[in-house]
């Protein structure tokens, strides 16, 4: 049979069997259509981490000395138990890293987790579930954060140990319902601090508000929930190809200061935003790598079906010409 002979064919199966026609062609569409979907959300949600959560946690131009690693449930409990016994980062390390770092634009030192959760009381409001953290000047630096009102934390704020924060936009808008909250005193925890900025806006990631906290100086922090487990020091550079260098600068400023052995391992941990992309893409893997494959045999089951009824067609031909032979 000559191809023509094949394609015209083919197009009269077509007119003739148009609900046969239909649901061959929407079962074609919708098995490509799920798979390329399934893919695409994948590499999106990829994307959205590392734009949207990485980004705005450490930034592409910053990185950070921890005391544990960010990959930290990818380890055996034997290793869990090695890095539990890291001392804390502290101020002597941060003094440490600044040494080592002039030419940074800031360099921070940041409570970590567990962040503690309070409730901010002004007259008779109550705000509850704040995030409070306790930082040096320079994290605001860090973070980028711009101030809609007052002023941001200053040294002279942390060196005193002076009993003030600022807010995030969810507390001046919730607590204070369009009146101005600075210099306004609340309690929080027990202390009465005086608001002297309020932080611009930063929108909510995966249902999870960025401006319902406070900052006040570590100090003042620590002298409430004492030392974090993860206290972080966070150092920002002017471009992201400084980034390389200065981490080793750091890290070397770091086994100094602790006085390690050239044989001793690093207990601290020096990473950027791609190594919290890289845990998410590692906790992620396994269901990234199941989902496509579902989606799979869903394409191949719709094959089968298309050419079920392929064969049912071309049945039918042979049916309707050897009955025509026959008469």
């Amino acid at each position: 049979m000559r191809f023509a002979d094949v394609v015209r064919l083919a197009l009269v199966q077509l007119r003739v069997n148009p609900l046969r026609t239909l649901f061959t062609l929407l079962g074609i569409v919708v098995s490509v259509g799920f798979l390329v979907a399934v893919v695409a959300i994948i590499q999106g949600m990829n994307a959205y981490v590392k734009e949207n959560i990485a980004d705005a946690m450490i930034g592409m131009n910053t990185f950070q000395v921890r005391r544990l690693p960010i990959s930290l449930g990818l380890f055996t409990d034997d290793e869990f138990r090695l890095l539990q016994r890291r001392p804390r980062i502290d101020e002597r390390d941060a003094e440490a890293v600044r040494a080592a770092l002039p030419d940074a634009r800031a360099i921070s030192l940041q409570s970590g987790w567990p962040t503690p959760q309070a409730d901010m009381t002004w007259r008779d409001r109550t705000l509850g579930s704040v995030q409070l953290f306790g930082v040096t000047a320079d994290y605001q630096v860090v973070q980028d954060y711009r101030f809609t009102a007052g002023r941001p934390l200053s040294d002279v704020d942390v060196r005193e140990r002076r009993n003030v924060i600022v807010v995030g936009a969810d507390i001046a808008t919730k607590l204070f319902e369009g009146t101005s909250p600075i210099d306004k005193e609340v309690r929080v925890a027990g202390k009465r601090f005086t608001i002297v900025g309020v932080i611009a806006r930063k929108g909510r990631v995966l249902g999870q508000s960025f401006d319902g906290f406070a900052l006040m100086p570590i100090a003042a922090f620590e002298s409430i929930y004492g030392r974090r487990q993860a206290t972080t020091i966070s150092v920002k550079l002017d471009d992201a190809a400084s980034v390389g260098p200065a981490m080793a600068r750091a890290e070397e400023a770091m086994r100094v200061s602790r006085g390690l052995r050239p044989s001793d391992r690093n207990n601290f941990d020096v990473g950027t935003a791609d190594a919290l992309v890289d845990f998410w893409k590692q906790l992620t893997k396994v269901l990234f790598a199941v989902v496509p494959a579902v989606v799979a045999i869903g394409v191949l089951v719709g094959g089968i079906v298309i050419m079920n009824i392929m064969l049912m067609a071309v049945t039918e031909l042979r049916v309707v010409r050897g009955s025509v032979n026959k008469n």
